[in-house]
């Protein structure tokens, strides 16, 4: 396993290259909050459960890459603010070597 590199574009509109690693289990919400590229309180509110789209992301590239999306994942998307075509929900998306070169945006907080 190794580290991956992503670009996550922060909810003032600047893009940070973070790398990943790939062998800790994290999800893309918890890698968006280790780097601190949101706000305390307003991302991954529910813990990473699919139950509140703070987390909410949109794939501007890589979209190919990631996991089919799960029912509760669109169900929660389908209630959320701001859901463009591309978004999804950070916490859903894990950290694996295939995502190398994946590049988001964090949605807007309501």
């Amino acid at each position: 396993m190794s580290d991956i590199n992503i670009k996550i574009t922060d909810r003032e509109g600047v893009t940070h290259d973070v790398v990943a690693p790939t062998d800790m289990s994290m999800n893309l919400m918890e890698v968006i909050r280790s780097y601190e590229l949101a706000e305390e309180g307003t991302i991954g509110v529910c813990g990473g459960m699919a139950m509140c789209a703070s987390c909410q992301v949109y794939v501007i590239n890589g979209a190919e890459k990631l996991a089919e999306m799960g029912a509760e994942e669109d169900a929660m998307l389908a209630e959320a603010f701001y859901v463009e075509d591309n978004s999804r929900l950070g916490c859903q998306i894990h950290i694996t070597e295939e995502l190398e070169g994946l590049e988001v945006q964090i949605a807007p907080y309501p």
